[in-house]
């Protein structure tokens, strides 16, 4: 192992784990990628299109190189950056995005192919032939696409969501965040300090800094005792803040077992929706490299990356004990990595440095005025050419660190469009004072990256944040601590003929932006779509002020004249496991069950999910050996005596108030104010384009109560329309609504039989039809005193009702109408006789309601009001949609065997089936028992006119035809004597 002195790894408690299926071992405290450097393999991936050789080059979030699949099985994880990835025992990671083993990827030939590959390739190569598209080129492209692989197996873990409120939010727990924290805390502030490491501490656990003279880990040891002593101030470790959204809100994923081998009862990942009145952005900075030729070899890597490997980590980026290590830098903090290095036992080469007049800041050699011009080594950097005054020569190295500079991490401060501006001195972007309201960077993230500046910094954004919120903070002591030297050069990149990286992953060159640039993709947002620049794993983390650099170089503008493109959520990759919070399975969305569900289940009943509701679909009986018996059943005892169905899942709406008519009037297509009270009128939803979304009832109880019926699909749907009509359109309304859907139980009692079923439980009510008529309505009691709602309405064509009581007693009250029915033989149903019966009648439901459908379609033009003004109505007579000529039918095929299949297409008789001489189509098909054959409804232009015509029903999926009468929509009782019975 080429493993250095000190470090923060725990030596006592060691960790094996494999790589490729080879054995290591690492210490408590490692992560995979500082594991792997102290084992000494620099090797670790291949980039994306050329597939070249990839080793580390980071330490933190920015990687762009070491990705590598974790675990097996279902819980694979591919797309892991191994910098993040905390060792734990037995932990398995492989290689990803190649073919064949990692030292022979059978895919490297695409490096010899890179001249056809340049910049803006894709946009030319597959245009032509246009043939090439969808049998060579598309498939060839995605089988390319993507890095890792998945296991296709649905993933074991768990995953939840939760929400967190907080006075101050403090964005990483570097000097400055560790600063703010203690601040808030002292202040008595709710404080949430959050951080995507699993150690406090950010790079103060990557220097050699000393803070009171000791340590540093001792002053973050005491902080972060204080902290978790402070009931008011929340530790979240191992959380990564990803976006910053509107209203104070963040969000964040706490990776709470990731660093476990199984999670076990633990949930694996937490999404945190943080609610914060204010926020600090301690989130750091990123170091930036310098391009070079052949630069990306692995072993070439950043030196500030490297100096956090041997002072947190202890370990060396070379492959041997003893190999040397070189140094490349533009300023004074390429020169602390070389000290550290030194002062840890490594052989360092020296120093070189991009400045002529730079100067040795320790004992080691200085090659002042050069630059590194070329490597070599396959697999593994083993020498590089410094090239000073002309003259160029070769040394042996077995890793080099680059040290271009830091880019402060200004990536949450723009995700509200908020655009970093240009900083001379730091020659980098920092974050703008038009970015997300009460976000206040702090540290290196604002552009003071010493440590002693950073500690004040966070000092005063704390106390500035909470200022604004009323909360009082005063200065507290802070530890003595240095700014080191950060003297640095604008040298951006080398040039010279062979080909510099800039984007590691997406093997974009210098070459390719100057490629651009002639191309004429010169601004930004051009340049990294022509290229792909910035649209690796790292979102330009490690390369875009490069690019932006050598493009302005290109075009004779500065830096911030080129400009920069802006960032948005997420930071970093978040799973679509922890974004679905385990809303998988069973949990993907609530199961709501109807208060007789029990009731049902007990009589073996069939349940099919519609909405979110578990409905029955049907009842089956001893004897009955297919579903359609058990549904022909209950249709015909629907038709002959008396059945009863469970309603409760359609929406219900309370409309109250003295102006609740006219709200219902502007909701509603039709008249709904003069509705009488204890009548019940059908009545028609528009969207603002004059489109049907939503048909129903409304039933006036009260001269200022109404109840509105949606369809169980549209519950929520409409409930939020009328809920936006009333605080937002018509806020001068004197109208209360209430959702009542989960308060009443509604049992649907139809037949012939009905209103005898219903006199044996109804209290001293006249239910005649003379008493109550056909859509009457009435608040009455029942089974001797119980509250209940009645309405006359049918769904089904025959005398019905439906009865509605407080959901507690909805079970009671089906087992009661069982009880009260048994002579009449009353027979409970399922959603599938309920389609059935409602094709019969010709009733629309959801299949017809599809979101192209008019009023004019299914026959109820006249519905839409002209004595007023609604939601949608002027938008319903514009041409397009009072023309249209489809109509609602009803369908008999010639062979009443045979099943015309839903979504069959309509066409004259011995026409071509095609596109232009298409009719129509079919919404809803069944079988009829009462007519014994099938039928269906459909849409057919100018279908009421073509009564008695012999059409064709194609079924283009199956390949399938048959002849069809065009007949009513209504099959049964079309004058509807019976439901007024």
């Amino acid at each position: 192992m080429t493993r250095l002195s000190g470090g923060l790894i725990d030596r006592s408690k060691p960790l094996n784990f494999t790589f490729n299926g080879k054995s290591y071992r690492g210490f408590e405290g490692d992560t995979l990628a500082s594991a792997l450097l102290a084992n000494g393999v620099q090797l670790m991936g291949r980039s994306f299109k050329y597939h070249r050789p990839r080793g580390v080059v980071a330490a933190g979030s920015e990687e762009p190189n070491a990705m590598v699949e974790l675990r097996t099985g279902a819980r694979q994880e591919p797309n892991t950056r191994a910098t993040m990835a905390e060792l734990y025992d037995g932990l398995s990671a492989r290689s990803q995005n190649h073919m064949g083993p990692l030292n022979r990827d059978l895919l490297a030939v695409n490096d010899l192919m890179s001249p056809f590959f340049a910049a803006g390739f894709y946009y030319k190569t597959f245009m032509w032939p246009k043939a090439f598209w969808e049998k060579l080129y598309e498939p060839a492209i995605r089988k390319a696409a993507g890095l890792g692989s998945l296991s296709m197996l649905p993933d074991p873990d768990q995953y939840d969501k939760g929400f967190l409120h907080c006075d101050l939010l403090i964005v990483g727990a570097g000097a400055a965040g560790l600063a703010a924290a203690l601040t808030a805390g002292r202040a008595g502030a709710e404080v949430i300090l959050a951080d995507e490491d699993f150690s406090l501490g950010g790079r103060l656990t990557m220097e050699s800094d000393t803070l009171d003279e000791a340590e540093a880990a001792a002053w973050i040891a005491s902080v972060k005792a204080e902290l978790e002593s402070l009931p008011n101030v929340r530790i979240m470790t191992r959380t990564t803040v990803f976006g910053v959204y509107d209203h104070g809100i963040f969000g964040a994923v706490e990776r709470v077992a990731d660093h476990l081998k199984e999670p076990g009862a633990k949930v694996r990942q937490t999404l945190w929706r943080i609610t914060a009145k204010r926020a600090v952005l301690a989130a750091g900075a990123t170091e930036r490299h310098i391009p070079f030729a052949d630069n990306d070899r692995p072993g070439v890597m950043m030196a500030g990356a490297m100096r956090a490997y041997a002072n947190r980590w202890a370990a060396s980026p070379v492959k041997r004990d003893g190999d040397a290590i070189a140094i490349f830098t533009n300023g004074d903090d390429g020169h602390r990595t070389a000290m550290d290095l030194i002062a840890k036992g490594a052989n360092v080469l020296g120093v070189i440095d991009a400045r002529a007049g730079a100067e040795a800041l320790g004992d080691y050699k200085l090659f002042a005025g050069a630059t590194v011009t070329g490597t070599k080594g396959r697999l593994g950097l083993t020498s590089i050419e410094i090239t000073r005054n002309g003259t160029s020569e070769w040394h042996n190295v077995g890793a080099l660190g680059v040290a271009g500079g830091w880019n402060p991490n200004v990536h949450l401060a723009s995700h509200h469009r908020g655009r970093p501006v240009w900083d001379d001195r730091l020659l980098a972007f920092v974050p703008s004072a038009d970015g997300p309201k009460g976000l206040i960077p702090a540290g290196a993230a604002a552009g003071k990256g010493g440590t002693a500046e950073a500690l004040a910094d966070g000092m005063r954004a704390a106390i500035e944040a909470l200022s604004e919120i009323d909360v009082t903070a005063s200065e507290i002591a802070l530890p003595k601590a240095e700014n080191a030297a950060s003297d640095q050069a604008a040298f951006w990149h080398v040039p010279g003929d062979k080909r510099a990286w800039v984007d590691f992953q997406n093997d974009v060159t210098v070459k390719d932006i100057a490629l651009a640039h002639k191309e004429n993709m010169k601004p930004v947002e051009h340049l990294k779509r022509w290229t792909t620049l910035g649209m690796a794993t790292d979102q330009g983390k490690t390369s875009n002020i490069s690019a932006l650099a050598v493009m302005a170089e290109l075009t004779g503008k500065s830096i911030p004249e080129t400009g920069t493109t802006i960032f948005r959520p997420p930071y970093t990759g978040v799973s679509l496991s922890v974004l679905g919070g385990g809303d998988t399975g069973n949990n993907f969305r609530p199961s709501r069950l109807t208060p007789t569900h029990h009731w049902a289940e007990k009589l073996g009943a069939e349940f099919v999910e519609v909405g979110q509701w578990m409905r029955a679909q049907y009842f089956p009986r001893q004897g009955e050996t297919h579903w359609r018996q058990a549904v022909d059943r209950e249709v015909l005892a629907v038709r002959a005596g008396v059945g009863i169905c469970d309603v409760t899942t359609l929406g219900k709406v309370d409309v109250q108030g003295a102006d609740a008519g006219e709200f219902l009037n502007r909701v509603y297509a039709n008249m709904m104010g003069t509705l009488a009270v204890g009548k019940v009128r059908y009545g028609l939803m528009l969207r603002e384009d004059g489109h049907l979304y939503d048909d129903g009832t409304c039933a006036r109880l009260f001269e200022d109560h109404y109840v509105v019926t949606t369809t169980t699909a549209n519950a929520g749907l409409v409930y939020r329309q009328m809920e936006f009509f009333h605080q937002c359109v018509w806020p001068e309304l004197d109208v209360q609504l209430i959702s009542t859907t989960d308060a009443w139980a509604q049992i649907a009692v139809a037949g012939p039989k009905s209103r005898e079923l219903l006199s044996r439980i109804v209290d001293e009510f006249d239910i005649s039809n003379e008493g109550f008529p056909f859509m009457g309505c009435a608040a009455l009691t029942i089974c001797g005193g119980l509250r209940a709602r009645l309405f006359r309405i049918s769904f089904s064509g025959e005398l019905a009702y439906e009865v509605a009581v407080p959901a507690r007693y909805g079970q009671a009250l089906m087992e009661r109408l069982m009880q009260e029915g048994a002579d009449l033989g009353v027979t409970p149903y399922g959603t599938e006789a309920l389609g059935v019966l409602r094709i019969e009648k010709g009733h629309a439901a959801g299949a017809e309601l599809n979101g192209q459908t008019t009023a004019q379609m299914l026959g109820l033009g006249k519905m839409v009001s002209m004595k007023k003004d609604s939601v949608g109505a002027v938008m319903s007579r514009r041409g397009g949609l009072a023309e249209d000529k489809r109509r609602l039918v009803g369908l008999k095929p010639i062979d009443g065997q045979q099943q015309i299949m839903a979504g069959s297409h309509l066409f004259t008789r011995g026409t071509a089936q095609e596109t232009g001489t298409d009719q129509g189509w079919v919404t809803s098909s069944c079988y009829s028992p009462h007519l014994k054959s099938y039928i269906a409804l459909g849409y057919l232009e100018e279908g009421d006119t073509r009564i008695g015509e012999q059409i064709t029903a194609a079924n283009p999926l199956e390949g399938k035809t048959l002849m069809a009468e065009v007949v009513s929509a209504h099959f049964v009782d079309p004058e509807g004597g019976r439901l007024r019975d």
